[in-house]
């Protein structure tokens, strides 16, 4: 996927899921403070989650993605 493509891809997938005006904030906030995101993921992304709630969350994304 070009880079132009992906950008396009994830604004779409922020707007459908929050709406216009809460994506605008949320890129504001991502460009207004640096974050490291490898830390972030390790603290925030999963917590709670077990290796089984994860694995069966992305394969029934994956299910509903692709019919």
């Amino acid at each position: 996927m070009t880079d132009t493509l992906l950008m396009k891809a994830g604004m779409q997938t922020l707007i459908d899921n929050l709406g216009c005006v809460e994506a605008e904030k949320f890129i504001f906030l991502i460009m207004k403070e640096p974050i490291d995101y490898t830390e972030w993921r390790k603290n925030n992304l999963f917590k709670g989650m077990s290796i089984e709630s994860i694995s069966r969350e992305a394969m029934d994304l994956h299910t509903a993605e692709n019919g």
